[in-house]
């Protein structure tokens, strides 16, 4: 069995009582004869301080996992996500559970989720320009609101058409049910491995959410349109603009991120309690 003896506590330094929890947790592991430290994160940061470490500790919402396992997939260090969030649909161990589920995954005892990433890479003239990877989704977008871009969409070269719309989400099953579900696309059960396509405000209405095989690529160039501001972000990141001409080649990577304590049945517990996914109302 692993030993787990070294762990980066990752803080969300909007919310006060996460800063409380992960002194209490650093204080508990040293109490067991191992190290924490702590991390402070307000959202956004392009370092990943995670090497040397046993395993991470995320207190936040869903986006502060994003953040972890964007930096530790590679490095196959599991992510203990304690949820300070809303939804709390990757960050599953709920706060007044944490010691209980720590405990059982310090012993070997707790399910680590394997989850699959994806990596947008930009063309530019025969160049390579940017690449960034994410766990929950990549969106093409208009950097204004209500205007709309024109861009191609392929699947392994093939063509599935050239569209008009306010963007596109490209996501992971895992990132199915943020900003995709949102924008009209389906639920994925995370032990699916997929892709889906959703469009956003598409020009035609025949433009419907599509699922893919994640063992194909994706490839998107931006076309000429009105607006010729475009951006492109990965979970939620700093945006990177974008060209006409460019091309976006979007496929699954390697590396999974490794999510301590999220079964289907905690996904599922989320769906009714968070989405009242609970198929009608109570007459109760």
């Amino acid at each position: 069995m692993k030993e787990y003896n070294k762990a980066l506590i990752i803080v969300n330094t909007y919310k006060e009582e996460s800063k409380k929890l992960g002194a209490t947790i650093k204080e508990y592991l040293e109490s067991l004869g191992k190290h924490g430290d702590i991390f402070l994160y307000n959202g956004f940061c392009e370092e990943y301080p995670f090497h040397g470490y046993d395993f991470v500790v995320t207190l936040g919402g869903d986006g502060t996992v994003l953040f972890a396992a964007r930096g530790c997939a590679a490095l196959k260090i599991p992510v203990f996500p304690i949820n300070f969030g809303t939804f709390g649909f990757i960050a599953s161990v709920q706060k007044p559970d944490w010691r209980k589920e720590l405990d059982r995954f310090l012993a070997g005892k707790a399910i680590i989720a394997e989850r699959s990433m994806i990596k947008a890479a930009l063309v530019r003239g025969n160049a390579n320009r940017f690449s960034q990877t994410g766990l929950n989704d990549i969106v093409i977008s208009a950097k204004n609101a209500a205007r709309t871009i024109s861009f191609e969409i392929t699947y392994d070269n093939v063509p599935l058409g050239e569209f008009k719309a306010d963007g596109i989400i490209i996501s992971t099953a895992t990132g199915s049910t943020a900003y995709s579900a949102s924008a009209g696309g389906p639920i994925i059960d995370p032990d699916l491995d997929a892709l889906v396509l959703t469009l956003m405000n598409a020009f035609s209405l025949s433009s419907r959410p599509i699922v893919l095989s994640p063992m194909g690529e994706i490839g998107i160039t931006i076309l000429p349109s009105r607006t010729s501001e475009v951006t492109i972000t990965v979970d939620g990141q700093i945006p990177v603009d974008l060209h006409v001409g460019d091309m976006i080649k979007i496929r699954r990577t390697k590396d999974k991120a490794l999510l301590v304590g999220c079964t289907s049945e905690k996904f599922y517990q989320a769906l009714r309690s968070k989405l009242n996914w609970s198929g009608g109302p109570s007459f109760a």
